[in-house]
C-alpha cells in the first residue's frame, strides 16, 4: 500500500527508495506514488531566492580598501540532472543553508574580481563589474544546480574618502571640461549662428527672389490669363450678340411676313369689300346720279339755251337801241352844227352887234347857274 503524492509548480517532489529500485524520482508540479515503509519523499524550493552580498574593505588593484554591497537573484534549476545535482547538494537543507552556500560562493567571487579592478572601473561601470561577476560566479554556482537570475552592485563607498576625492577631482575635471565645452559651445554656437544667419539671409534672399520670380510670373500668367478669358468673353459676347441680331432679324423677317400676309389678306378683304360698296354706289348712287346728272344736264342746257337767247336778244334789243340813239345824237348834233355854222356865218355877217347879242342872250343862263 502507499500514498499518492502532489506538488506545486514551485516545489520539486523527489521520490526514493521502492521495490527492487534504487532509482529516484523527481516531480515538478505533478504527483507521484509512494509505497509504505518502502519509500522515502522530500521536497525541495524552486522559488527565487534574494542574496545580498556584501565585501567590506577589499582592496582594489591600486591598494585602495571599498567596500561593495550587491543584490543577486538565484533559484534552484529544473532540468532533471542539475536538479538531482541540487538535491544531492540541498535535500534536506533550509532555504536560509542554501541561501548562505550561494552567498559565500558569491561573495568569493566578488572580492577576487574586485583585487584585479581599480576603483574608477568598479565606480564608473558597474553594469560592466556586474556583468562580470556574473559570468565569473556562473559556472561554479551552476555546478550547485543553482541558476544566478540576475547580479547588479547596490553600493560602492569607502572609509578613507577616496571615492569623494574622486568625485571632487572628476566633478572639477567635468567642470572644467564643462566650462571649456560650453565656452567653445557658445564659440561654436556664435559661429554657427552667423553661418546660420547667412545661410537664412542667403535663403531669404533667394525665397524672396522666388517669390519675387513667382508673383511676376503669377501676375503675367493672371493678366495672359485675364486677357485670355476678356478675349473668350468678347468673342463670346459678340458671338451672342450676332446670334441674337441673326435671330431678332430671322424674328422681323417672319413678323413682316406676317404682316405682310396679314395686309394681303387685309387687302384682298379691302379689295372685295370696296368692290362690294362700289356695286352698291353703282346700283344705289351712280346710276340714279346719273339720270340725275343726265337730267340736271338737259335741264342745264336747256337754261343755257334759254339764256343765249335771251342774251342775243337783249344784246340785238341793246343795239338797235344804241343804233337808234347814235343816229338821234348824229341827227342832233348835224342839226347843232348846221345851226353853229349858220350863227357863225351871220356873226360875221353882222359883226359887233351879232356879238352882243350873243352875250346878252347867254346873260339869263349864268345868272340860273349863279
Amino acid at each position: 500500500m502507499g500514498n499518492c503524492h502532489t506538488v506545486g509548480p514551485n516545489e520539486a517532489l523527489v521520490v526514493s527508495g521502492g521495490c527492487g529500485t534504487s532509482e529516484k524520482t523527481y516531480v515538478v508540479g505533478g504527483w507521484a506514488w509512494a509505497w509504505w515503509c518502502l519509500s522515502d519523499t522530500q521536497r525541495i524550493t524552486l522559488e527565487i531566492m534574494t542574496l545580498q552580498p556584501k565585501c567590506e574593505d577589499v582592496e582594489t588593484a591600486e591598494g585602495v580598501a571599498i567596500t561593495v554591497t550587491g543584490v543577486a537573484q538565484v533559484k534552484i534549476m529544473t532540468d532533471n540532472d542539475l536538479l538531482a545535482v541540487a538535491c544531492e547538494q540541498f535535500l534536506g537543507k533550509s532555504v536560509m543553508e542554501i541561501k548562505s552556500v550561494v552567498l559565500q560562493t558569491l561573495e568569493g567571487h566578488l572580492r577576487s574580481i574586485l583585487g584585479t579592478l581599480t576603483v574608477e572601473q568598479i565606480y564608473q561601470d558597474r553594469d560592466q563589474f556586474a556583468m562580470l561577476v556574473r559570468e565569473v560566479a556562473a559556472p561554479d554556482v551552476g555546478r550547485m544546480g543553482i541558476e544566478i537570475l540576475s547580479f547588479t552592485i547596490k553600493d560602492v563607498y569607502d572609509k578613507v574618502s577616496y571615492l569623494s576625492s574622486l568625485g571632487k577631482t572628476q566633478t572639477a575635471a567635468v567642470q572644467r571640461d564643462a566650462d571649456i565645452g560650453v565656452a567653445e559651445a557658445e564659440r561654436d554656437a556664435g559661429i554657427r549662428e552667423a553661418e546660420c544667419k547667412k545661410e537664412m539671409l542667403d535663403i531669404k534672399f533667394l525665397a524672396d527672389t522666388k517669390m519675387a520670380d513667382s508673383k511676376r510670373e503669377l501676375e503675367m500668367q493672371k493678366a495672359a490669363f485675364n486677357q485670355e478669358v476678356n478675349t473668350k468673353k468678347a468673342e463670346a459676347q459678340l458671338a451672342y450678340e450676332l446670334q441674337a441680331a441673326k435671330e431678332q432679324q430671322k424674328i422681323r423677317q417672319e413678323e413682316i411676313e406676317i404682316e405682310v400676309v396679314q395686309r394681303k389678306k387685309q387687302i384682298t378683304i379691302e379689295e372685295k369689300e370696296i368692290n362690294r360698296t362700289e356695286r352698291e354706289l353703282i346700283a344705289m348712287v351712280k346710276r340714279p346720279a346719273e339720270a340725275e346728272a343726265y337730267r340736271i344736264q338737259q335741264v342745264a342746257e336747256g337754261l343755257k339755251v334759254k339764256k343765249v337767247l335771251t342774251a342775243q336778244a337783249e344784246a340785238e334789243k341793246i343795239r338797235k337801241i344804241g343804233e337808234a340813239q347814235a343816229a338821234s345824237i348824229e341827227a342832233v348834233g348835224k342839226a347843232e352844227a348846221e345851226k353853229m355854222r349858220l350863227k357863225a356865218e351871220s356873226y360875221q355877217q353882222y359883226g359887233e352887234a351879232a356879238k352882243t347879242a350873243l352875250v346878252l342872250e347867254a346873260l339869263p343862263k349864268v345868272r340860273c347857274t349863279g
